[in-house]
């Protein structure tokens, strides 16, 4: 068992520095515990999980609040849309499967990576957004589908959600980032909270991958603010092109 839950740490490591950069943590996180803890119930997969990411995902936050303003309207506004919707998404996961939406999110998935990698200066300067009611009611509005899409489907939630803050706020990539990881953190402690009720978390495996998450975030997050928008872009479209393969992956799982 120790040795699993070494293993799971390096994961968690890895994990973190993916998802301080740009997201999609998850990809590497949650199918390693899968793959090391096959008897573990699902749920307290996810429970774990969280548990091991959350901080991580505040650490990452943190580091980018020295090297960008963080606009806290925008992110409170966003958080608690994502918070409330995550639930709401978590319903209806448990109602409707959620590989019906799967292809949809594979072509929205490769559209959304040429869209990046043909506008080379997509997030590399910000047209300097005002905290207004129109940018706080549209970061709700972003912040509330991503956290639906967070509850019904889940994996790339911080991808999606740094996209729209560059696209459609016209945030730069390293603030869009790190405001996602506030956003992020906020929906991610609402639903633990959740699995700490019900006793979904194995505090064995998840306190050891916690300390190593923090580090790997840590890690990511100096790189991410050293080497600039044009590091976060190609991180960017490196994880997008991960989300396809797997949405693909599972896709072609569930037809055959």
């Amino acid at each position: 068992m120790d040795y699993l839950i070494l293993l799971a740490s390096i994961f968690a490591f890895f994990a973190g520095f993916i998802d301080a950069v740009v997201g999609g943590g998850g990809l590497v996180q949650v199918p390693a515990m899968f793959i090391l803890f096959p008897q573990m119930p699902v749920s307290m997969v996810i429970g774990t999980n969280r548990t091991a990411s959350f901080v991580g995902t505040l650490v990452a936050g943190y580091q980018y609040s020295r090297k960008v303003v963080i606009p806290w309207r925008v992110v409170c506004s966003a958080g608690i849309g994502a918070s409330v919707c995550a639930y709401v998404g978590a319903l209806f996961a448990s109602n409707l499967p959620a590989n019906l939406l799967k292809p949809i999110m594979l072509v929205v998935m490769f559209l959304l990576m040429l869209y990046t990698f043909f506008n080379k200066s997509l997030g590399q300067e910000e047209n300097d957004p005002q905290e207004n009611k129109l940018l706080l009611w549209n970061s709700l509005l972003l912040g509330s589908l991503m956290g639906f899409y967070n509850g019904f489907i889940g994996p790339g939630t911080g991808t999606l959600l740094v996209f729209g803050f560059v696209v459609w706020l016209k945030f730069s990539f390293l603030r869009g980032s790190g405001i996602s990881k506030f956003v992020n953190a906020m929906a991610d402690i609402a639903s633990l909270v959740f699995f700490l009720l019900k006793g979904f978390v194995d505090f064995q495996i998840a306190l050891p991958m916690l300390v190593c998450n923090v580090a790997g975030s840590y890690c990511g997050s100096r790189l991410a603010v050293l080497k600039g928008n044009a590091f976060v872009r190609l991180f960017f479209l490196l994880v997008v092109m991960s989300l396809m393969i797997k949405f693909g992956y599972d896709w072609f799982l569930a037809s055959f």
